[in-house]
């Protein structure tokens, strides 16, 4: 499964503390911990010697303790200690299991394989992140009834913001969309001259306007959209959204919005009220879709209709079929 070797995100840095951290990623659960150094560290969240949940143990002396025998693991997995026999060294193969684990954009982000050398080449790219003149804020989590595919392709579709966001986002006045175009990148797709009239399109917008839009989907489960503020299209500065998308279960996922904003002046208490009142105006009408997966053409009995304003869904339903991506989708 190729989700599994990709890295996705599983929880907010802040999120992991002095104790185990019990997450779930791809039906899988995992513990999040940070060693002696402060490294994090990502183990099945299972024993190896009687299966107890890690996540229920401490961390002692920069290790991992089982909360049912004291087991103690190291960072890369090595038991180290078994209280019963304190005089017994553990052989080589008593280690838990690990995964690679990476920190970026203030998430933890998790693949179920072993750690290898240039895994944090392999997290989603948000080049906004590096923009110093852009204002860095996170909303979520979200958790969503729903599979990650269906919420990024929700966030890749304009035709719905006159109905779902009307007075926001759009208004029922001006749905429809003028034609854009869809091309294939390295990891992915970018959707560019995506145009939509919009009553508000950020916090800070004063009045409406007509706001152009490139999407780029560089991951299974995450879309990056960035548009020109009105009041720094002089300067060339461009708002950035991130969308990511936590495959909890095939039809369960967590999310989180990472925002590198223009907008200087709003708190961000405001800027991520703003978002979770769009979010949780998408996020019933996600909820309500039938089938929860995704229908990608695996399953030939299910099918839906599609029009030319589905360039971009289109191109995601055919990038996650070449990936051979199976998790959240039918």
């Amino acid at each position: 499964m190729i989700e599994a070797t990709l890295f996705h995100p599983v929880a907010a840095l802040d999120a992991v503390g002095a104790a185990p951290l019990a997450v779930r990623l791809l039906d899988t659960a995992v513990v999040l911990w940070r060693d002696g150094e402060g490294v994090l560290r990502a183990f099945a969240d299972r024993c190896p010697h009687r299966g107890a949940a890690l996540s229920m143990g401490e961390v002692r002396d920069g290790t991992l303790a089982c909360p049912y025998h004291g087991w103690r693991f190291e960072g890369d997995g090595r038991c180290v200690e078994v209280p019963a026999l304190p005089h017994w060294t553990p052989p080589a193969e008593h280690r838990a299991c690990t995964y690679a684990v990476q920190e970026a954009y203030g998430l933890a982000w998790v693949a179920l394989r072993p750690a290898q050398d240039g895994d944090a080449s392999a997290v989603p790219a948000f080049d906004a992140e590096a923009d110093a003149r852009l204002r860095k804020v996170t909303s979520g989590p979200y958790d969503v009834a729903a599979s990650a595919p269906r919420i990024v392709e929700n966030f890749l579709d304009m035709a719905h913001f006159g109905y779902v966001h009307e007075g926001l986002l759009g208004t029922r006045d001006h749905v429809a969309l003028e034609p854009y175009r869809v091309q294939a990148t390295p990891t992915g797709f970018v959707a560019v001259e995506c145009r939509a009239w919009q009553p508000q399109a950020s916090l800070a917008a004063q009045g409406g306007s007509m706001i152009e839009y490139t999407y780029e989907v560089n991951a299974p489960y995450t879309c990056v959209l960035t548009k020109v503020p009105e009041a720094e299209r002089e300067h060339g500065c461009r708002d950035a959204i991130a969308l990511f998308v936590c495959p909890v279960e095939s039809e369960r996922s967590r999310v989180w919005i990472r925002m590198a904003m223009a907008d200087t002046t709003s708190d961000a208490s405001d800027l991520v009220a703003f978002q979770d009142t769009i979010f949780g105006q998408d996020r019933p009408v996600v909820e309500s879709q039938r089938p929860k997966r995704l229908p990608i053409g695996l399953d030939p009995s299910i099918t839906e209709l599609h029009s030319a304003a589905d360039r971009s869904s289109a191109a995601y339903r055919r990038y996650l079929r070449e990936r051979g991506v199976t998790f959240g989708v039918c």
